[in-house]
C-alpha cells in the first residue's frame, strides 16, 4: 500500500464541519482553538452553528477548512500515524495546499490561518462584485475547454480554473466571456454548462492583485521543508524546497489547479490509497474517476479515524 493525504477546497464547507471530532478529541479541539486564537476570531462558533452564508464568506471558509483537515491530522499523529513514515505524498485542492502543507510540517497552523485569511480577502477583493464569473463544463476533456476558452474570451479573460477529473473543467474569466463559454460548450455537445454560485473569479489571471497579496504575505512567512513531497496544483509535479513552495503558491492564486494530471502522476507513481483529510469527499468522488484502480477513502468523522488507524495496522483507538 502506497498512501496519500489530499485536502480539500472551497465548496467543501458545511455548517457543523469538525463539531463531532473536537467533542471527541482533545487534539481536535485544541486546533480549533488555535485557529480561533491566531485569527482572534471564534470561526470554530461559525463553523458549528453558522449562519451559512457567514461561513461560505472566502476569507471565512478557507481558514475554516483547513482547521477541520488538520484537527483530524492531529488526531491521527496522536496515534501513531507519522506522515513521514505511513504517507507518501500530500496534496491539496487550491486552498487545500495550505492543509497539506501543515499537515507536512511545513506551516504551522497559526501561521497557515492567517495567511488563509490574508488569501481570502485578497481573492475576493481583487475584482468587483459582478465583474467576474466561474462555470463548470461538465462531459468535456481539457483540450476542448481550452478551445472553448479562446472562442468565448474576445478581448477578455477566460481561462480554464480547475482541471478537476475527466469531463469536469472549470472556466474563469469575465462575467459576459464566462456566460459565452456556457453557450459554447452547450453547442459543443457539453453533457451540462453551468454557472457557478461563486463570490469571484477564482484561479484566472483577474485574481493578479490577490497574488501581489500573497507574494507579500509569503514572503515573511515560515516555510519549513514538508516532511513528504507536496505534489503542487500548477506543476502536478512533486516540491519540497521551501523557496518553490513560496513561488508556486503565489503561481496557484491565478493558474490552474491541474488535479487531474496531479492524481494521475501519483497513481503513475505507485500511490494506490488516497485518504481525503477534511470536510466531505469532493476529492473523494474525483480519485474514482480519474485512478479507477485507487482507493480513495473521506476521513472527516470519529468512525474514520478508527478506519485509517485500522488500514495502517494500528488498531481503532476509542475516542476519548
Amino acid at each position: 500500500m502506497k498512501v496519500a493525504f489530499t485536502f480539500p477546497g472551497q465548496g467543501s464547507q458545511a455548517v457543523g464541519m469538525g463539531k463531532e471530532l473536537a467533542d471527541a478529541f482533545p487534539e481536535a479541539k485544541a486546533v480549533f482553538q488555535e485557529v480561533d486564537d491566531a485569527l482572534d476570531q471564534k470561526l470554530s462558533d461559525v463553523m458549528w452553528n453558522g449562519p451559512e452564508a457567514e461561513l461560505t464568506l472566502t476569507a471565512n471558509a478557507q481558514p475554516a477548512l483547513m482547521a477541520v483537515s488538520l484537527a483530524a491530522i492531529r488526531v491521527l499523529q496522536a496515534r501513531g500515524v507519522d506522515l513521514a513514515e505511513k504517507v507518501s505524498f500530500v496534496a491539496g485542492h487550491s486552498l487545500g495546499e495550505y492543509s497539506a502543507l501543515a499537515a507536512a510540517g511545513s506551516l504551522n497552523i497559526g501561521t497557515a490561518a492567517r495567511l488563509l485569511r490574508i488569501r481570502g480577502n485578497a481573492m475576493q477583493s481583487a475584482v468587483p462584485v459582478g465583474q467576474g464569473a466561474m462555470a463548470a463544463l461538465l462531459g468535456l476533456d481539457f483540450e476542448t475547454a481550452c478551445e472553448i476558452d479562446k472562442e468565448a474570451a474576445q478581448g477578455e479573460v477566460c481561462e480554464v480554473a480547475n482541471d478537476n477529473a475527466p469531463g469536469q473543467v472549470v472556466v474563469s474569466g469575465h462575467l459576459a466571456a464566462i456566460q459565452r463559454a456556457v453557450e459554447i460548450a452547450k453547442a459543443r455537445g457539453a453533457r451540462r454548462a453551468v454557472m457557478l454560485p461563486v463570490s469571484a473569479p477564482f484561479h484566472c489571471s483577474l485574481m493578479a492583485p490577490a497574488a501581489d497579496a500573497m507574494a507579500s504575505a509569503l514572503s515573511n512567512a515560515d516555510i519549513k521543508a514538508p516532511v513528504v513531497p507536496l505534489v503542487a496544483n500548477v506543476l502536478a509535479q512533486p516540491i519540497s524546497d521551501p523557496g518553490e513552495i513560496r513561488r508556486r503558491l503565489v503561481e496557484q492564486v491565478t493558474g490552474t489547479v491541474r488535479w487531474r494530471e496531479s492524481v494521475t502522476w501519483l497513481a503513475e507513481n505507485g500511490v494506490d490509497t488516497f485518504f481525503e483529510i477534511g470536510s466531505g469527499k469532493v476529492l473523494t468522488g474525483m480519485v474514482k474517476r480519474i485512478a479507477k484502480d485507487a482507493k480513495g477513502i473521506a476521513v472527516n468523522s470519529a468512525q474514520d479515524i478508527d478506519a485509517v488507524l485500522e488500514t495502517f495496522g494500528a488498531g481503532a483507538v476509542a475516542a476519548q
